[in-house]
């Protein structure tokens, strides 16, 4: 006859702490795992602010920016020293006219998820009529450092008899409450649109487009005719550009397909005050001679450059 052991109440308790202890160990590590899991998803996202150039005025007023962007607990403001020196150690010389590679070059320097910049001045105007007045503006912009995106741009901008009355207004602007909260809200909008764009999937269906040669020599000796369009459209220079007198320069990648229609147009190097917009609006309204390789089209990405220069008065 086997023998039978009879637990005792001692081996009974026993059973029942080992239990607990397992149990208290799986709700430990299931507690950690959804906690390091909502923290990647609505990660706190960290912003970098420049210095809006050289100026006494670009250095107050990007601090001042800064300061204000702190008091929202919804992201993270880097320290402003160690982003002047990281700035300076990328070898950023202070454009506001930036692609897409040396976006995210700065960005990777910077080591946040977005990054403003931009310029601050104090002019001093004597119209043909009237009295001589100070104006102070700030032209800023904000950039996602993933991506390389100008995603916002704006330039506030403030008139006074004084320079001193001028500058005292714009500060004040860029530390309201409304503007905190704007720049808030379109960081985390940017950021959860990127996310989405990361868990998106990819279609197989859509044909890999190859970019042409910048050189038509070059085409030539690969056989390959670039396209050309029907009728050369130039794009408007835009009011809010007029008003800032920017000068800028802005790339954009056109996608052709084999009949030479646009079908997406990226925006390569933005510029802001409105020219990106006129760019893309125009360039989707070409028409093109279609990409040839050996006599067949072909569907093609090229390169268009405009130069935006302020007319003259």
């Amino acid at each position: 006859m086997p023998f039978i052991h009879s637990p005792t109440k001692s081996d009974l308790l026993l059973r029942i702490s080992a239990r607990l202890c397992l149990l208290l160990l799986a709700a430990s590590f299931l507690s950690f795992n959804l906690s390091a899991a909502g923290q990647t998803s609505g990660r706190v996202p960290t912003v970098a602010v420049l210095d809006f150039g050289d100026s006494a005025l670009g250095r107050r007023a990007s601090e001042r920016l800064a300061e204000s962007l702190k008091l929202d607990n919804s992201l993270r403001v880097d320290d402003q020293d160690q982003v002047r020196a990281a700035a300076r150690g990328a070898g950023y010389s202070g454009s506001i006219n930036l692609s897409l590679n040396e976006a995210r070059d700065l960005g990777a320097a910077l080591g946040s998820d977005f990054f403003i910049l931009g310029d601050a001045q104090t002019l001093r105007r004597s119209p043909s009529e009237g009295p001589v007045y100070f104006e102070s503006y700030a032209s800023i912009f904000l950039v996602s450092a993933h991506t390389g995106r100008l995603i916002r741009w704006e330039r506030p901008n403030f008139k006074a008899a004084t320079a001193a009355t001028a500058e005292q207004s714009l500060l004040a602007q860029l530390t309201t409450s409304e503007a905190r909260h704007d720049y808030a809200s379109l960081i985390r909008r940017a950021q959860e649109d990127e996310r989405s764009e990361r868990a998106a999937p990819i279609d197989p269906q859509i044909p890999i487009i190859e970019e042409a040669p910048e050189d038509d020599k070059l085409a030539e000796a690969e056989g390959l005719r670039l396209p050309r369009p029907y009728r050369r459209l130039t794009p408007a220079y835009p009011d809010t550009a007029a008003h800032a007198e920017a000068e800028a320069i802005v790339d954009v990648l056109v996608d052709l397909d084999e009949s030479g229609e646009v079908t997406r147009v990226i925006v390569a190097r933005w510029a802001g005050f409105g020219l990106d917009e006129a760019t893309v609006n125009t360039v989707r309204q070409l028409h093109f001679f279609p990409a040839l390789r050996n006599g067949v089209a072909i569907p093609i990405r090229v390169l268009l450059r405009y130069n935006f220069r302020k007319p003259p008065r």
